[in-house]
């Protein structure tokens, strides 16, 4: 075809991807063949003097072709002379009322076709520029396309911080003089128009000012060279005076010696049109979006093609967090120490279905030996009663079902690992608390640990387990009557009458030996806190006091704190339990032991995950467990 033209070339290119991910797709701008659009500077709308002409488009099966005329402005006539001595070769298209498949873009409309530094379709150049006599411009296929050297890239320009405000100021290295003719830049007349736009823009932007200079202030000075671009417009700085605005185009000027605008290798600011700008600030002050960062999602996602910007340059924007440790999440705990010694010092049996008996003869009188008297018949020896109980298994098991989407989607640590460990850290503490404490639910509910499979040492018989209370009053006057307080504190009492009771409780508890201590930390404390009346601590150190209490070992449990039961002599609060664990049998059948399965559900799409044991518990040798406790009445002394 033959048109009167300045020069042709591809507006943008199918079947190309572009810097922001878009695909256009064959005839996606097909409804725009023939039409006339504008033809503007990297996508400015500043003012007239951004318009440098017009394109007619014609699309073919290989993207949209522009025919572009200059206007006959000295922006535009300078803009045809940079053209035709080839410092410009890229385009760029703006388009909206996109459809769009999965970063596809199938049809579109195109608002105007821009000369840029560097494009985001890497192949939508100029093709060619060849004037005839007659004034036509024809195409010359044989010249083939020129490049920006910026294939892939995001961005348009890649100016310094103070660059890029001196091409903003300036319409970006198009200058306009009042007298209407080109001004070189070391004059100060091509300033007074920027002025007086400014001055006019003040009053509308002094609430984007305020908004916009507080979030200029959180960015790095990389931040703020990409970011300028776009909120220029909303910050609306005026210089002062204006000998400032001299001094500071003579600062440009000599940054402009040493940086040349149009060297794209080092470009990295976007370049968005006006109207793109005011969008976005009205987008970031609307209260169903907030900030910033959320506006420019927004307007990135919207329906709108705005070449130039895209998520990247968001994440340039605003840097996602970092973890400080990178991999799986720390896990919040309660205290666990406790967990491993229980399950560790239980003695293990290959065997669940578990029967003890016990014959008792400490009161029997009959039992006693006798003197023979000569003629008299021998007596016999009475019956022995037998004590026995058994104790059957019991299923005890965690399950959690894993989305696959986020097992492939979780890709800094092993998703799966980590969730096997927290269902294996569940069941142990499960197995620990059931042994010590009991399973705590109510009776009948639905996942009850049954307490007669598993038989916990803190509820369990006198037989097996001694209970003694702790009488505060009692020691309180047996240490200096009623007048204890101005001697000893709480502490003192209470650490005298704790040991007091599991020494005295001892001689009951025959074959506890040299147990394991479980205790509350609040308890502990209390205890090494204890001084004598001139202010020393009675136990300056936990060694010291499992000294004094002769066992084997101190263990904290936290969750013995505020564990309580009812009993005929009223509510009683647990303190600490005297244990040789060697005595309570863990049995479990061959197969029974912690067993890992995992199965995959292809219904949901889910990896299911099992962990379960079958096991029986119970304390195998009598009066071999003594637990403290107090009455709920009692106040547990604070004193530092």
């Amino acid at each position: 075809m033959a048109r009167k033209y300045d020069f042709c070339g591809y507006a943008t290119r199918t079947n190309v991807r572009c810097s922001d991910g878009r695909i256009i797709m064959h005839d996606a701008f097909k409804d725009d063949d023939g039409r006339k659009v504008p033809l503007v500077w990297n996508h400015q709308h500043k003012g007239p003097e951004s318009l440098l002409g017009h394109a007619y488009l014609e699309n073919r099966d290989d993207g949209v072709y522009a025919y572009a005329t200059f206007n006959d402005t000295d922006n535009g006539q300078r803009a045809k002379k940079i053209v035709e001595h080839g410092d410009i070769t890229a385009l760029s298209i703006y388009a909206s009322d996109l459809k769009e498949q999965a970063k596809h873009v199938m049809h579109g409309i195109i608002r105007e076709v821009s000369l840029v530094l560097a494009g985001a379709n890497p192949k939508a150049s100029i093709d060619s520029y060849i004037t005839h006599s007659d004034g036509t411009v024809s195409e010359d296929r044989s010249q083939g396309w020129f490049y920006s050297g910026m294939d892939g890239e995001l961005y348009h320009s890649d100016e310094s911080e103070d660059q890029y405000d001196e091409d903003e100021e300036d319409g970006l290295f198009f200058e306009h003089s009042e007298d209407g003719g080109e001004s070189d830049s070391d004059s100060g007349d091509d300033d007074s128009d920027d002025s007086e736009d400014e001055d006019g823009e003040d009053e509308d932007s002094d609430d984007e000012e305020d908004e916009v200079d507080r979030i200029l202030k959180t960015f790095t000075d990389e931040q703020k060279i990409v970011v300028m671009a776009m909120l220029d417009h909303a910050t609306g700085q005026n210089k002062s005076s204006k000998e400032d605005e001299k001094e500071d185009k003579k600062t440009k000027e000599d940054s402009e010696m040493k940086h040349n605008v149009f060297d794209t290798d080092e470009r990295e600011d976007n370049v968005l049109s006006h109207s793109d700008e005011e969008k976005i600030i009205a987008m970031a002050k609307d209260s169903s979006i907030g900030t910033l960062k959320g506006a420019i999602r927004s307007f990135c996602d919207n329906s709108e093609l705005a070449h130039g910007f895209d998520s990247q340059s968001l994440t340039l924007l605003f840097p996602e967090y970092k973890d400080l440790k990178p991999g799986a999440p720390e896990m919040i705990t309660n205290d666990r120490d406790w967990v491993p010694k229980v399950l560790n010092k239980v003695h293990k049996m290959p065997m669940t279905r578990v029967r003890t008996r016990w014959a008792d003869i400490r009161e029997a009188e009959e039992l006693r030996g006798k003197g023979y008297t000569k003629g008299q018949k021998k007596a016999l020896s009475g019956d022995i009663s037998v004590i026995y109980r058994t104790t059957d298994a019991q299923t005890v098991y965690v399950r959690s079902d894993l989305d696959r989407d986020d097992i492939l989607d979780i890709t800094d640590f092993d998703y799966v690992d980590y969730m096997y460990k927290i269902d294996r850290m569940s069941l142990e503490q499960e197995l620990a608390t059931a042994i010590m404490l009991g399973d705590g639910r109510a009776p009948g509910a639905q996942y009850k640990i049954d307490e007669s499979k598993i038989r916990n040492i803190w509820n369990d018989d006198e037989l097996f387990t001694i209970h003694r209370t702790i009488d505060l009053a009692t020691m309180r006057k047996t240490l200096q009557g009623t007048n204890t307080s101005n001697y000893f504190g709480d502490n003192f009492v209470y650490a005298e009458t704790f040991v007091q009771e599991l020494l005295y409780g001892r001689e009951d508890a025959k074959n506890v030996g040299q147990g394991d201590l479980f205790i509350a930390p609040h308890v502990l404390n209390m205890m090494l806190l204890a001084r004598d009346r001139n202010g020393r601590r009675i136990y300056s150190t936990v060694e010291e006091l499992r000294s004094a209490l002769n066992v084997r070992e101190i263990i904290t449990v936290e969750q013995f704190e505020g564990k309580k039961r009812t009993t005929s002599d009223g509510t009683k609060k647990l303190l600490a339990m005297l244990v040789n664990l060697d005595n309570y049998h863990l049995g479990a059948n061959k197969g029974g032991e912690i067993t890992h399965f995992t199965d995959f559900d292809i219904d949901f799409n889910k990896e299911k995950s099992l962990l379960e044991t079958r096991v029986s518990g119970a304390n195998t040798r009598l009066f071999s467990a003594l637990v403290l406790e107090e009455d709920e009445a009692v106040e547990t002394p604070t004193e530092p």
